[in-house]
């Protein structure tokens, strides 16, 4: 079937599951301030109306807070016993607030936080004919935008805490960790997934990426990101299937909306359904059992029925026929490049599947 096949039409995002601790850590600052402000004045207290010196005056205010029940420094009168239970009353209470505060911090952030990754691990778990995006820098949250927008399911892994609660905070199925261990890849589904994009910022780390990939899983197909030819060139060698240079593709863009401005707008509508209008290429491949296997393009008459346009078809061997013709045969293991709208690609898979599609409906 196409590439992006199982889309299901819209993929489930991911629930939030990192547990936030920024209000848990201001009722701590709150409480620590306060019991910061409480010393000061007991002290200050102590001074004035005992007449004590700095050091008496301080030692009897951490005392009362701590509840350790020393012996008062010195015999306290009745304004000082009152001053005393003062101390006690606001200070104990505040103490104990933000000693609560601390333990929920961390066992709820625990708790929530083991909850959370077992949710992400069953949810990567129930994953199949997904793809796997190896870093989320520039180039890898575009990846991820392109993904989500096209609804196809896709699992990221990084190694930095705080991108992880980004991807998170934007919905992606996430993981933490190497993108090049092959426990991390065995954990995000590799053995189950269509594809995989090495787009780390290293050139170095995403040669690890696809041996990694490839020695897993080898008819995964892998898309690595490299900033050279040279760099082009190893990756291809450690196993990706296509490489791709992000300065390559922008200057050859800019000088595409310099020289050619409408052709790149066209694309674009066509390639990204962007303008509201809703044409789109996509890539179907014919398997060995689909209905339309053997027969020609106009013994299916595909464009009468499905309303989708055929503009090429690649063979078994990579060729590319660019102008097919109702005489074409299309036959197993070919893969057919279609132009149309969402409904009209819809028809066009039902069809592959031997379904009875009624000319244009």
């Amino acid at each position: 079937m196409r590439a992006m096949a199982e889309r299901g039409g819209s993929s489930k995002r991911s629930e939030r599951t990192v547990y936030e601790p920024r209000l848990a850590l201001r009722r701590i600052e709150s409480a620590l301030l306060a019991l910061g402000i409480i010393t000061v004045v007991g002290v200050l207290g102590y001074m004035v109306f005992e007449g004590w010196s700095f050091t008496d005056a301080v030692y009897m205010t951490v005392i009362t807070l701590t509840t350790v029940g020393y012996k008062e420094v010195r015999t306290l009168d009745t304004t000082g016993q009152l001053w005393t239970m003062l101390l006690l009353i606001t200070g104990v209470g505040t103490l104990f607030y933000a000693a609560v505060s601390s333990v929920e911090l961390v066992v709820e952030g625990t708790i929530r936080g083991y909850f959370g990754r077992r949710r992400m691990q069953a949810a990567i778990g129930k994953l199949n004919g997904h793809y796997i995006l190896c870093g989320y820098g520039r180039v890898g949250r575009q990846v991820a935008r392109e993904f989500a927008r096209d609804s196809v399911p896709c699992v990221v892994i990084d190694q930095d805490p705080e991108i992880i609660e980004e991807c998170v905070e934007e919905g992606y199925l996430v993981l933490l960790g190497e993108a090049s261990d092959d426990g991390v890849l065995e954990e995000a589904g590799i053995r189950r997934a269509r594809g995989l994009v090495a787009a780390v910022d290293s050139d170095a780390d995403n040669v690890f990426v696809v041996l990694s990939a490839r020695k897993l899983n080898p008819s995964l197909n892998i898309v690595a990101r490299a900033s050279s030819d040279e760099s082009a060139a190893k990756l291809e060698i450690a196993g990706a299937d296509r490489t791709l240079s992000p300065y390559a593709v922008g200057g050859r863009r800019l000088a595409s909306l310099a020289t050619q401005p409408l052709v790149v707008d066209f694309l674009d509508i066509v390639t990204r359904g962007e303008k509201g209008i809703e044409f789109r290429l996509e890539e179907f491949g014919v398997p060995e059992d689909s209905f339309i296997a053997g027969h020609t393009i106009g013994e299916l008459r595909i464009g009468e029925r499905t309303g989708a346009m055929i503009l090429a078809i690649r063979n078994r061997v990579g060729t590319f026929d660019t102008t097919p013709s109702a005489s074409d045969r299309i036959r197993a293991g070919d893969t057919l490049i279609i132009l149309g709208t969402r409904e009209q690609i819809s028809r066009l898979e039902r069809l592959m599947r031997g379904e009875d599609v009624r000319d244009g409906s």
